[in-house]
């Protein structure tokens, strides 16, 4: 019953933990604190609430602002940005189809579901991870040694990539200096490099063809077109 009470801690605790004694106020920081509830708080029709601080006159009813020269220095327009704000998503009390990245993500800490049609930040992210809790052990063992692959072969990739450009560089110095023209020396490191990179691509798809990866992967990581992998 007192959880309001502890949200106010919360940011008074932050506010006073992130600032050094002997420092100005002006190092004070912005807090946000989002409250992400399961269970009946206060009452309420919404499911989604924002509470913010401004200081409104008595007799006049304006808004207090800050000064031209407060903006410019704390970097905000008002006063209330100053301050902390809070959020609190009551999630139980969500029963409607999501219609913003927001209520896209209640609806998915409430059911644990993510509709194949959303969009919101993060959500992408959060699929994959449900994908990988629902896999067996033998999948997940597969499906990791089929990421460990993939990173080995990059690697692979620049390493022969490296490599090609270095030989490259050495035979058109030797050819320059060999016949004494500049045209040796582009010559030798332009086809050193070309027939690096040719065998390193080689030797790449010959690599992931053998891990039985699909063509389609392959023609992302190398930059190969389907047909030309198949006559590597």
């Amino acid at each position: 019953y007192a959880y309001f009470q502890r949200m106010l801690f919360g940011t008074s605790k932050l506010v006073t933990e992130y600032i050094n004694r002997g420092e100005g106020y002006d190092k004070v920081r912005k807090v946000y604190s989002v409250n992400i509830v399961y269970f009946s708080l206060g009452s309420g029709k919404d499911i989604v609430y924002h509470g913010k601080t401004e200081f409104r006159g008595i007799h006049q009813g304006d808004v207090l602002e800050l000064t031209p020269f407060q903006k410019q220095t704390f970097k905000v327009d008002s006063v209330s940005q100053l301050y902390p704000e809070y959020y609190i998503l009551k999630v139980n009390d969500f029963n409607q189809v999501a219609r913003s990245p927001l209520e896209e993500w209640i609806y998915y800490m409430n059911t644990g579901d993510i509709p194949d049609g959303a969009t919101a930040p993060g959500l992408d992210e959060a699929r994959q991870r449900l994908k990988l809790d629902k896999m067996t052990k033998e999948e997940l063992s597969a499906y990791y040694r089929h990421l460990d692959n993939i990173v080995i072969l990059r690697d692979n990739i620049y390493t022969e990539r490296a490599e090609g450009r270095a030989e490259g560089r050495a035979e058109g110095r030797a050819e320059g200096r060999a016949e004494g023209r500049a045209e040796g020396h582009a010559e030798g490191r332009a086809e050193g490099l070309m027939e690096g990179r040719m065998e390193e691509k080689r030797e790449m798809v010959h690599n992931m063809k053998s891990l039985n990866i699909p063509l389609d992967t392959i023609s992302q990581v190398t930059g190969l077109s389907i047909e030309e992998i198949k006559s590597l």
